[in-house]
């Protein structure tokens, strides 16, 4: 299968540069695969499309200012940018990392942050693409300074530096659990209103956390989708969802997954035992066509860079030729397109 598969094209200026004002206000592309339907919708319409007995599973990880701005041990070397992707281990505070320049920064390398120095780190290894790994010197409260110090990481195809207002709005509402350096955005669409008319309708929810890492920065760079290696995400399922999910699968009810973090974790969880198992684990199960899905029934999810990984895993999910031809049915009706744009429903 190649990569090349999954392009299309899509007009520059359909990539969402700004969030709307209201999160709800968005546009939903239902798809229905036993009718093989497509239905353009109001975000807002959202919970009266779900089941009653629907179970909906939310990610509620919470981005962190992980992008940092900064200066090598010569103030004539220039500035550098670090994007902290994966914390490696806590003591030593290492972390896995993207840099630039990537061709100037080298294992040894001694990098200054914030305008005193408050915060300083060494590069201890150097992998392909501008990735590196970094040991930061001990601080008392580490995560205060990355507060105050870092910039929320925007995604590369919004073509603006971040503002205060990202750091709430590039945040889902029920965002808890610190750890991800990207939104998992099907998540941006929801208000506290539109949670509490689903749980009006009596329908159950549950939540996971997985955070977002180097995975979702990196390009495909081979030919064949087989040969792709995909970064490992770290998951987590409390003893209380882990029952539901199995209940719910028992009973032959519909697991909805919000964004494919979600269907990451729940998929990879499932690969691993019949049943699903609390805890802490990493994934690194790659979604492309032919998989066969064990949990979830449907998916709400934001619109993918063309080529990407998270594409396939839609197209693994409802059909290679379905959901490219709902993709040009989205450019077609200018639906606003990735993090801060529209969602799609597939059922």
């Amino acid at each position: 299968m190649l990569v090349s598969d999954f392009n299309f094209h899509l007009p520059e200026e359909l990539i969402a540069q700004e969030p709307l004002a209201d999160r709800s206000a968005s546009l939903l592309l239902h798809l229905n695969r036993s009718s093989d339907s497509l239905l353009d919708r109001p975000f807002s319409e959202f919970p009266e499309i779900l089941r009653s007995d629907d179970l909906v599973v939310f990610n509620n990880t919470r981005v962190f200012p992980a992008r940092l701005y900064g200066q090598r041990a010569s103030a004539a070397a220039g500035k550098i940018e670090v994007l902290l992707t994966r914390q490696l281990s806590t003591e030593p505070n290492e972390w896995q990392c993207l840099v630039r320049p990537g061709r100037k920064i080298a294992v040894g390398d001694r990098l200054f942050f914030g305008a005193s120095h408050e915060l300083q780190a060494v590069v201890t290894d150097r992998g392909a693409y501008g990735e590196r790994t970094i040991r930061f010197d001990t601080v008392p409260d580490f995560f205060r300074l990355i507060e105050q110090l870092g910039h929320v990481p925007l995604p590369p195809y919004i073509s603006r530096e971040d503002r205060p207002a990202d750091r709430e709005r590039y945040q889902t509402v029920f965002a808890r659990e610190r750890g991800s350096v990207a939104a998992p955005t099907a998540g941006l669409h929801f208000t506290p209103e539109i949670l509490a008319r689903i749980r009006e309708r009596g329908i159950e929810t549950a939540e996971i956390t997985l955070h977002v890492g180097l995975g979702t920065f990196q390009p495909v760079r081979v030919e064949r989708v087989e040969d792709h290696q995909i970064h490992r995400e770290a998951y987590s399922i409390t003893p209380e969802t882990a029952e539901a999910i199995d209940r719910a699968h028992s009973a032959s009810r519909r697991i909805v997954a919000i964004g494919t973090t979600t269907v990451r974790a729940l998929e990879h969880a499932a690969s691993q035992s019949p049943e699903i198992q609390p805890g802490w684990a990493e994934a690194d199960i790659f979604i492309h066509p032919g998989y066969v899905f064990k949990v979830v029934g449907a998916l709400l999810t934001n619109f993918h860079l063309p080529q990407s990984t998270l594409l396939m895993l839609v197209c693994a999910f409802a059909g290679q030729d379905r959901v490219l031809a709902a993709y040009r049915h989205a450019v077609e009706n200018r639906y606003r397109f990735y993090s801060y744009g529209d969602c799609m429903f597939l059922e």
